[in-house]
């Protein structure tokens, strides 16, 4: 009898051991209309969503989304159309259409309204999921948001960086100046950058009247910002929590930071992530 009833508190033990561990990355399909979206998955508690950079993929985040994981989070990553198995209309189409994908993603979580953490152009798709869907969306993080009137001599330069059929030494050239802060490595974005996802992204948001989601409703921001980055000038640094109140917009920098901050500063932008989702109210 011992024995038996010290195998049974053993595997009591391994159970309870089980639910203290964060649960394991899975993936899964989600469908609505006629499109298709992968989601990598992990963790329980609070939901989060991560939506990447132009023309880049959700995997990225690996390092963020586990660091949240490990702190009590919920934490679903929509893969754009165009990567891995998630599929849909590439052209003709508007952020609204991928504020559609994300709403999808969260309702098929049934966890609440999320935390939405947009990198780059992935904060153009979170300001627009949160305007079209306010039901879903409890605050948004934006993470290197560029300024509200962008040069367009930067979009010129930006154009050339992810172009893979540009000159590598040219590329490399840009993506410095635009995306890596001074003695960080820009070579880690060489690859990556999907063509077809580019040209559909670029279009989405060149047929998105800016009014029609830069306010993102009326949810709490968290503007975290890449302290050398240069779509968003130090000058600029107050400039959405002048537009829509000190109250709503908390505004905070990561060092040694341009915009890649995500592959900067991975461990910082965590860190902040989770320090502002515990200072929400609750959902």
């Amino acid at each position: 009898m011992g024995g038996i009833a010290s195998l049974t508190l053993a595997v009591a033990l391994g159970i309870f051991a089980l639910a203290q561990v964060p649960a394991g990355r899975t993936r899964d399909i989600v469908r609505h209309d006629n499109v298709a979206i992968e989601v990598i998955q992990e963790g329980r508690g609070p939901l989060v969503v991560l939506l990447p950079s132009l023309g880049r993929d959700s995997e990225e985040f690996d390092p963020i989304a586990a660091q949240l994981a490990t702190a009590g989070f919920r934490v679903v990553r929509p893969r754009p159309r165009g990567f891995g198995q998630s599929a849909g209309p590439m052209e003709r189409i508007t952020l609204h259409d991928f504020a559609r994908d994300v709403a999808a993603v969260i309702r098929r979580e049934k966890a609440g309204p999320a935390i939405i953490v947009g990198h780059a152009y992935g904060h153009l798709v979170a300001r627009a999921t949160a305007t079209d869907f306010p039901d879903l969306v409890r605050a948004v993080v934006l993470l290197g948001a560029s300024q509200k009137a962008l040069d367009p001599e930067h979009r010129r330069l930006l154009r050339i960086a992810v172009d893979p059929l540009q000159p590598e030494a040219e590329r490399l050239k840009y993506l410095q100046l635009i995306f890596f802060a001074p003695g960080n490595d820009a070579r880690l974005w060489l690859t990556g950058f999907d063509p077809a996802v580019l040209q559909s992204q670029f279009a989405a948001s060149d047929g998105t009247p800016q009014k029609e989601y830069w306010s993102a409703g009326t949810v709490p921001l968290l503007d975290l910002q890449g302290e050398n980055d240069p779509t968003r000038p130090r000058s600029t640094a107050r400039e959405l929590a002048t537009e829509f109140g000190a109250s709503r917009v908390s505004v905070d920098v990561i060092p040694n930071a341009s915009h890649a901050l995500i592959v900067e500063q991975p461990a910082l932008i965590a860190k902040a992530i989770v320090a502002y989702a515990r200072r929400l109210p609750p959902p």
